[in-house]
């Protein structure tokens, strides 16, 4: 098995280690957003509370895509990428305290910690593609960007479970230190192995070159924070609150079905290049294979039908008894996320396309700061509009968040 992987070429290598990287950061990062939810409303904490700790991991995302494209550009983005796996096994560890100490100040600090290393690592693998695949060749960057979304989500959703069992079978500290250990690992052999200066640019970019001048991905980024809020608004705290609270589920439960719906929403994501209608037209004079890939008209398309679903599931939750409601949810939840998935695939393939290509991380940077603004807006608004007013007006909130993003998409540039 090694010797086959060592024959491999060295860009397959490098994608191999930066996706095994990914991987192993994606699957902590989602059992630890389950062990804290799970954990703490376990200890009575209110949805506006549990939301409260994940503040400062999305507000340091913010401030971590916008730095750390900076970062990449000028160090390389194997270096923010080992920065990334070093950072989230200190938010691993500062956990390990004894349980008095495991204040909402000490948990938000923690979280501020796993923020900046996910928006590094993510940063870090999103741009480090683009330097791995021939210039030009659109077909294979956006199947390689399709994968390693899809199997990052997908991993997300093993975390979730993962996350609920370990809480169940070790305990809260006892999970925590298993991932910190395993992490680490994963952490001193990428340290050894991926490749120096891969993705530095050859242009030192200055600070002020941190917000994006491109209109494309001023418009698409704009999309993404939009996206993302409406995602978030209802599946952040109010879902999973919803499913122990009104349907009575257990942690198991609660952890396992939501880490079905990611694994199949990012099984949906590593397929996104064939039901987005990718068709290979032969290759191009210098052997690069030449395809037709989606642009923004797909992203509008997509995005139109994904504004239907929450409202429908609204209104036919309003309108059904209980024992319909709760497969309503259910079913529209599994329809939504592959929809979404789709919305989001097509997302990070052309902002990987748009970008330029010395300093790629700058733009990639930028594009995942409006991200995270929109995943901390949902945050703020699931835990708080939960609390105040239920599931139904979360979901009317994400309908009105996704009629913006096919609003804005529509000036999304066509080939």
């Amino acid at each position: 098995m090694f010797a086959t992987v060592r024959a491999l070429p060295f860009e397959i290598r490098q994608y191999l280690i930066v996706t095994g990287n990914y991987w192993a950061f994606t699957l902590t990062d989602g059992a630890l957003r389950m062990l804290v939810v799970l954990h703490f409303y376990q200890l009575g904490y209110s949805p506006l509370s549990i939301a409260m700790l994940f503040v400062f991991y999305e507000i340091f995302g913010v401030v971590t895509n916008l730095v750390g494209g900076y970062l990449g550009a000028r160090l390389g983005l194997n270096r923010t990428m080992n920065m990334g796996l070093g950072l989230q096994v200190a938010a691993l560890a500062m956990l390990l305290v004894p349980s008095v100490w495991l204040t909402v100040p000490w948990v938000m600090a923690s979280q501020a910690c796993s923020g900046i290393a996910k928006d590094l690592n993510k940063m870090s693998a999103k741009s480090s593609v683009k330097m791995l695949v021939a210039k030009g060749d659109e077909g294979r960057l956006y199947r390689y960007i399709a994968l390693l979304t899809g199997s990052k989500n997908a991993l997300k959703g093993l975390g979730f479970f993962l996350g609920g069992a370990l809480l169940s079978l070790l305990g809260f500290s006892g999970a925590i230190g298993l991932m910190a250990a395993l992490l680490g690992i994963v952490w001193l052999l990428s340290i050894v192995n991926l490749k120096q200066d891969l993705g530095k640019a050859k242009n030192k970019p200055k600070f002020s070159e941190l917000f994006s001048k491109s209109r494309s991905i001023n418009i698409l980024s704009a999309a993404r924070l939009c996206l993302f809020a409406a995602r978030d608004v209802w599946f952040v705290v109010a879902l999973p609150v919803y499913l122990a609270s009104q349907f009575g589920w257990g942690h198991a439960a609660v952890g396992g079905f939501l880490a079905l719906w990611v694994i199949g929403y990012g099984a949906v994501q590593s397929i996104a290049p064939k039901l987005t209608g990718q068709t290979s037209t032969g290759h191009g004079s210098i052997g690069l294979s030449v395809a037709k890939v989606p642009d923004g008209g797909a992203a509008l398309k997509w995005a139109s039908l994904l504004t239907l679903i929450p409202a429908s599931i609204a209104l036919l939750m309003t309108l059904c008894a209980a024992p319909y409601a709760q497969a309503t949810l259910l079913i529209g939840l599994l329809i939504f996320g592959a929809v979404f998935a789709v919305n989001s695939a097509l997302h990070s393939y052309l902002i990987v396309s748009y970008a330029s290509d010395d300093g790629v991380s700058l733009d990639v940077g930028f594009y995942y700061m409006a991200n995270a603004l929109g995943r901390l807006l949902g945050t703020l608004l699931s835990g708080w509009v939960y609390q105040a007013f239920g599931l139904m007006v979360c979901l009317w909130i994400s309908t009105l968040l996704l009629g913006l993003t096919t609003l804005i998409s529509v000036w999304l540039p066509r080939r």
